[in-house]
């Protein structure tokens, strides 16, 4: 159960597999009558885009969604497979009341998801998605006034120009006097939503464009391809001789890059790249940049040499926005390749942190393998295993011993992070040591640890 009042909503939206509880029509269809009701507009009636990727799924949620927003009165403007934050840009860019996206990010075909956006492009706090979730039980319980009057029923229209618009918006991201003429760049687009806009924006540009995973069929997306693959794109960067691989996560808003030898660049290192850059320009504001508790050792020492600091957070990018838009800093991220740049857009977006990559490359004329070297990598170790239920971990003396066991044992040179998934049924458990043999040890034993006493509660 989410904190703060929150059931549906995750620390990414809502999520689950589509067409089973809570990513069915009928639940799409009350939130959609709550997104209307909540971001009603004073003198007119509310407007609010609707996004997605390119799972099966999605016309499903899409359908169901417009239905009840125009049922509780509000328009809905459509723009199709768009990456999450272009549909971010759109919502503030067109004025609208919020943004809905569908999509289940990195997730396979079977899943889908909903988040929201504000009128501002932001994701919503904590405290507006209990409300919404609050009106839609009074709706599911006829107390809700979900219904417009017949002559106040909204209508739905598509927005043609949405990936044009967008397009526009991310070309803006790299420097107006540098092109990317002579650059053979193999980007991959997972078959999901930026299976469009990525090779336009790289070819507008002036690179050589190597396109992967631009063939989506509903059912692929995702599938053995994108960041969670980037082997992938890796072997076509060796095959053809690219400088750069971009692979993007099936709604864009995360990267992973591989340089000209096909050596695989993380979120850890692209902050890297960038941070230490902006320390030396002086141009990182309070000298800090913001990522979770999952992000490597490496950052932070690498930010400490030039002087700067990093400022950990929970797992998802909200939560290193959120920390952002309180501290005033511009640029965070996660290793998993969420980047967000504060001066340019309001969420992650896999495009703009590619551009702005390429952007030091061209300004620098070094390639990759040499920018990669910003930060050296401690060894880590991450597991991931289901569990039937997330017990609280404080509640399990047995597993606390142990960690701190661990955690004394590491000392300053090691860290520790055990959680819960927030979007599966998992338990993770990482650590970060100098000795790779010995943290992997550390971190089985806790895994094992976890289990037992999952095993054995009631």
């Amino acid at each position: 159960m989410a904190d703060n009042g929150r059931r549906l909503f995750g620390t990414d939206g809502i999520r689950g597999v589509a067409n089973q509880e809570p990513m069915t029509a009928e639940v799409a269809l009350r939130l959609g009558q709550a997104v209307a009701q909540r971001f009603r507009h004073p003198s007119r009636p509310g407007r609010i885009v609707i996004g997605k990727d390119t799972r099966l799924s999605g016309y499903m949620i899409e359908s169901a969604l417009v239905a009840g927003i125009v049922t509780a009165g509000a328009d809905v403007m459509l723009v199709g497979p768009l990456p999450t934050p272009g549909i971010a840009f759109i919502t503030s860019s067109m004025r609208a009341d919020a943004g809905v996206v569908i999509s289940a990010s990195h997730n396979p075909y079977q899943d889908n998801g909903i988040k929201i956006f504000a009128a501002d492009g932001f994701k919503l706090p904590d405290e507006v998605e209990a409300d919404l979730e609050r009106r839609m039980t009074d709706i599911a319980a006829g107390n809700g006034g979900g219904r417009a009057e017949a002559g106040a029923i909204g209508k739905a229209v598509r927005i043609e120009d949405a990936r044009g618009r967008y397009v526009q918006f991310l070309k803006h991201a790299f420097p107006k006097d540098r092109t990317l003429d002579g650059i053979k760049i193999v980007v991959d687009c997972a078959n999901g939503a930026a299976y469009q806009v990525a090779p336009r924006v790289f070819e507008e540009l002036g690179a050589e464009v190597i396109a992967l995973g631009v063939h989506p069929d509903g059912r692929n997306i995702n599938d053995g391809c994108g960041a969670l693959h980037p082997e992938l794109m890796a072997a076509e960067v060796r095959r053809t001789g690219a400088q750069l691989g971009v692979a993007l996560d099936g709604d864009a808003d995360r990267l992973i890059l591989a340089d000209e030898t096909g050596t695989v660049i993380d979120g850890d290192q692209v902050m890297a790249i960038l941070g230490t850059r902006m320390l030396d320009r002086g141009t990182l504001p309070g000298r800090t940049l913001v990522a979770t508790v999952m992000s490597n050792l490496g950052l932070e020492r690498a930010l400490h040499a030039k002087g700067g600091t990093l400022m950990r957070t929970a797992v998802g990018d909200r939560y290193v926005v959120e920390a952002m838009r309180a501290g005033g800093f511009l640029l965070g991220g996660e290793q998993s390749g969420h980047i967000i740049f504060l001066d340019h857009a309001t969420t992650g977006d896999g495009m703009v942190a590619a551009l702005r990559v390429m952007a030091v490359m061209a300004e620098e004329n070094r390639p990759l393998s040499e920018l990669g070297r910003a930060m050296v990598r401690y060894p880590q170790v991450l597991l991931n295993f289901a569990v039937a239920r997330k017990r609280p971990l404080e509640e399990m003396p047995g597993v606390q011993k142990i960690i701190a066991r661990v955690e004394g044992d590491l000392g300053a040179e090691g860290r520790v992070v055990v959680r819960y998934s927030g979007t599966e049924s998992k338990a993770r458990v990482m650590i970060e040591g100098t000795d790779l043999v010995s943290i992997r040890a550390q971190a089985d034993e806790i895994a094992m640890t976890i289990k037992q006493a999952l095993a054995a509660s009631p």
